[in-house]
């Protein structure tokens, strides 16, 4: 489970974040790419923007179930 005091400073203020135990496999891109962006120099990904309605909830909860380590929280 991905933990609010690890998640990544890139990640912008709400309800979802990425934390450090990210491994880039870019599950939460291919769902959500429009939430969703890798740090190819770091070698992680983090939230680029929040959801504002339904379907893009939908979405980025898709990315965080389809997250292979949990690294995607949806408590921030």
């Amino acid at each position: 489970m991905a933990e609010k005091s690890a998640k990544w400073d890139l990640n912008v203020d709400g309800k979802f974040y990425v934390d450090d135990q990210c491994i880039a496999c870019d599950a939460c891109i291919m769902e959500a790419e429009d939430f969703f962006e890798m740090n190819d120099d770091d070698g992680h990904a983090f939230v680029k923007k929040q959801p504002s309605n339904d379907e893009e909830l939908e979405m980025c909860n898709s990315a965080l179930e389809a997250c292979p380590v949990e690294a995607i929280g949806a408590d921030g």
